[in-house]
């Protein structure tokens, strides 16, 4: 932890504060916080991956302005809102590095299918017969709901009707990054290439530091459904805008049979041929590089985003993520959307990301679960070009934390926090959500969205679902 920053805020605090008063005994009145929370843990996963015991968190206007001894914070500073920490732990809220947030709505519609038969049979009509904002706005709230529960405080989503997605996440209080989706054959509410790339830029140029929680950027599918001149003109214009790009790539083997079969190359090769790694690039997936193109990830801009879960699913292979630690490549962790997952709790994800490489490996030292842990908090943040304020737990960043109950059989004995959080605890244990300071769940109750408003929503469209799945059998 650095120490430097925490005293130098602490100066400016006092210095800065109206709350000086001079008495007999020259004591001073405590510093005004906005909310105080506890933990009998604070895993803060900043460079040191410092744990401390029986900490707090003082948050000020959506940001960390102290965290350290629990007695010291509580006897330093005061706020209208203060949670008990007993029995807790206190962590980075999860960065969902990859998802398709209203795919809910598919959620076990077709399931047990190849990538390709399953995107081109059943994904690509039903999103051409269904989406519309009605269905965006619902299932987006649904899913905010579900990562709010679960303790995810960031994603990246990429789908459509992004305004729509975005006004959600304004409502739920989650930060996010949405990009938007760019495809040469037409999708839901466009013809092709040029009327949703103009869109993109359109929605990029309009969010671009409009709200201190959400980000653009710009979503090129994937180099199998992007022509080369499409890619290079998304990655061109995302450099212009200065805004990420998120994408598919090397997501499977058929992916990379075409790719090599049209292009010569692999799909990295030929995404780096497009401008890939020189731009703030959040590549999904990543599951087929080479060694040459691990190398090359590895010295770039580009962010990989594991999704364990949706790639075994779909039968897409496993990614190399013990070579990708080991040569330096930035590394998240993403569900991927509901439709093949089936959900977007970040617990199993982190799991799977320590657990899976062990066994196909046959070493059981690979992605150790600090690693994981990582990949799911501060790292995650960095490979989804999120601000370097999120992520993790230290005085200036953003006040984005989950705290977890401990005080559970399936807990007991707790000899390693990083271990309980990694391989036993689960959504369940997550308590209270925290993001820009603000309070979205406490005592396991949402605050920022209606459970029944959403679920009623979701039902009329799963209503014309259901139906039309019954009548296709």
């Amino acid at each position: 932890m650095n120490m430097f920053k925490i005293a130098a805020f602490a100066v400016y605090s006092l210095l800065n504060s109206p709350s000086l008063v001079a008495g007999d005994d020259s004591k001073m009145e405590k510093l005004n916080a906005d909310l105080i929370v506890s933990g009998a843990y604070i895993v803060t996963m900043d460079a040191e991956k410092t744990v401390l015991h029986d900490g707090a968190i003082a948050v000020k206007d959506g940001l960390i302005i102290a965290l350290g001894d629990a007695e010291t914070i509580t006897s330093t500073y005061r706020a209208d809102e203060i949670i008990s920490g007993e029995n807790r732990a206190v962590m980075p809220g999860f960065v969902n590095g990859h998802t398709h947030s209203a795919m809910v709505l598919f959620r076990g519609m077709a399931d047990d299918l190849a990538l390709m038969t399953w995107l081109r049979n059943y994904i690509f009509p039903m999103e051409g017969r269904y989406v519309d904002e009605a269905l965006i706005e619902a299932g987006t709230a649904l899913a905010c709901y579900e990562m709010i529960e679960s303790g995810t405080t960031s994603f990246v989503d990429m789908y459509f009707y992004p305004d729509t997605i975005a006004g959600v996440v304004e409502k739920c209080g989650l930060r996010a990054i949405i990009s938007t989706p760019m495809i040469d054959f037409p999708s839901p509410g466009f013809d092709g290439w040029d009327d949703s790339f103009a869109a993109g830029v359109d929605f990029a140029k309009r969010w671009k530091n409009k709200h201190p929680r959400i980000m653009p950027a710009l979503a090129p599918h994937a180099p199998y459904t992007v022509s080369p001149d499409h890619l290079a003109q998304a990655f061109a214009a995302a450099k212009e805008l200065d805004v990420p790009v998120s994408i598919h790539v090397a997501e499977d083997r058929a992916e990379t049979k075409t790719i090599r079969e049209k292009y010569g190359a692999t799909p990295v090769e030929h995404m780096a041929k497009a401008g890939m790694l020189d731009q703030a690039t959040i590549a999904a997936h990543m599951v087929w590089p080479s060694e040459s193109d691990i190398e090359k990830l590895a010295k770039s801009k580009v962010g990989a985003i594991h999704n364990p879960t949706s790639n075994m699913k779909t039968g897409a292979g496993v990614a190399p993520i013990p070579a990708m630690l080991e040569a330096g490549v930035k590394l998240g962790i993403g569900t991927d959307g509901a439709a093949s997952n089936n959900d977007l709790d970040m617990w199993p994800e982190m799991r799977f990301a320590a657990l899976l490489h062990k066994g196909v490996s046959g070493d059981p030292t690979v992605v150790p679960a600090i690693a994981a842990l990582d990949m799911a908090t501060k790292g995650g943040a960095i490979a989804a070009s999120f601000p370097d304020t999120v992520g993790s737990l230290e005085v200036g960043m953003k006040a984005d934390f989950i705290q977890v109950e401990l005080d559970k059989p399936r807990l007991t004995p707790l000899y390693d926090i990083v271990s309980h959080l990694v391989y036993a605890a689960n959504s369940s244990d997550v308590v209270t959500s925290v993001v820009d300071g603000k309070l979205l769940m406490k005592d396991r109750v949402v605050l920022t969205l209606d459970k029944a408003e959403v679920m009623a929503a979701v039902e009329v469209i799963a209503a014309k679902i259901r139906a039309d799945l019954e009548k296709n059998k």
